[in-house]
């Protein structure tokens, strides 16, 4: 899964968001995120469900 948001992250089509979101459903971990974006993943900034 990691390969496949990587390069779908790295090709424009899914946002910083969209990552937070493979994260959140434990596709892949903060680590990974902070590897495909170079930023670290701040669970607090992401937006919750109502």
């Amino acid at each position: 899964m990691f390969d496949l948001v990587k390069q779908s992250y790295e090709a424009g089509w899914y946002t910083l968001d969209n990552v937070k979101t493979f994260v959140q459903a434990r596709m892949i971990t903060q680590d990974d995120y902070k590897t495909i974006t170079g930023q670290d993943y701040d669970a607090v900034t992401t937006p919750q469900s109502a």
